[in-house]
């Protein structure tokens, strides 16, 4: 009873197969440990090719280093699980006290029991009978840095760092980022590609519009109403229900052809510019977390300025936020 007791708490397999393991081994504890770990390994190479769409993930702060480490795991059951919580947090610890800088590193981690986190995860996996894997990891290094699990569900995590020691407002702004989910610190930090890209978006949207705009004011002016006549679908729809007749239909396709090829050789290029760069405005103000609306603010400051009214030099330094919800 002894060993039992031992190998399930080494291992964390079940009655059943630790008592099946010893017996096949004759009582030698080291065989039985060695043919539960290989059952394990060859449980999870089974489920290799699975879908991970659930997990654990948590962070951790300590000694000027600070992480947010997922596990990943099948269903939200084994997710839930004291065991699986508790290898992800054994996992984190280790990967902060080492100050790990990569997912790499971390899988090479030599846990507290002496074992590799990736036969570590393996293991748990043959238990569970879910595929598991190591999936997420970011970090932070330095003073002043701020963590926060989302209603302590383990499924998204922040990190914030600030450039002063101002807890409730790291704290707060923690909470920013895990519900607005910024791409970048300011307009600065936003890569040039993705600048270019949202820049090329917003003028193609903006042609789009100007054109879509005369062929509706042409096709109303023409006595057809251009709701009923906004893609094919709606004409075939609208004309066997008798609300359109065919040649308005026909008119409607005419007038849309015409239209918008006039319209899309003499747009005012100026014009379009200065939209796109609106638009693009925008999409700083909501995705760059100093210039993002407060959350808390009850006069809409953004988050620059909810900062400098603590102090006139608070920033925030950087963030990170990992989360295992589709946004």
């Amino acid at each position: 009873m002894e060993d039992i007791k031992k190998l399930r708490a080494i291992t964390g397999a079940g009655l059943a197969d630790v008592k099946k393991a010893l017996t096949e081994a004759e009582g030698d504890f080291d065989k039985a440990k060695d043919l539960l770990r290989e059952r394990g390994l060859a449980i999870a190479a089974k489920r290799s090719d699975r879908e991970t769409s659930n997990g654990c993930v948590l962070v951790k702060v300590a000694d000027d280093f600070a992480a947010i480490l997922a596990l990943k795991c099948e269903t939200d059951f084994v997710a839930n699980g004291a065991d699986f919580i508790a290898l992800t947090q054994s996992i984190l610890d280790a990967a902060v006290e080492k100050k790990c800088k990569s997912l790499d590193e971390v899988k090479e981690l030599v846990l507290a029991d002496g074992q590799k986190a990736t036969d570590a995860v393996m293991q748990r996996s043959g238990i569970t009978g879910e595929k598991m894997e190591l999936d997420g990891y970011n970090y932070l290094e330095g003073k002043n840095i701020y963590s926060y699990n989302h209603q302590g569900k383990n499924i998204l995590c922040t990190l914030v760092q600030l450039n002063k020691d101002f807890e409730t407002q790291g704290h707060a702004i923690t909470m920013q980022v895990a519900a607005m989910n910024p791409v970048a610190l300011d307009e600065e930090s936003v890569p040039q590609s993705v600048k270019d890209n949202e820049l090329q978006v917003a003028i193609q949207k903006t042609k789009e519009e100007q054109i879509e705009k005369a062929v509706v004011a042409a096709i109303n002016k023409a006595g057809i109403n251009a709701n009923l006549v906004d893609s094919e679908d709606h004409i075939n729809s609208n004309i066997a229900k008798g609300w359109l007749t065919e040649e308005e239909a026909a008119k409607a396709r005419e007038i849309k052809e015409k239209v918008a090829a006039e319209k899309a050789a003499n747009l005012p290029e100026q014009m379009i510019q200065n939209i796109a760069k609106g638009r693009l405005a925008k999409f700083f103000k909501e995705n760059c977390l100093v210039n993002q609306e407060f959350i808390q603010a009850e006069n809409k400051e953004n988050v620059a300025a909810y900062l400098k009214a603590a102090d006139k030099d608070l920033k925030v330094v950087d963030f990170k936020r990992f989360t295992l919800r589709a946004e």
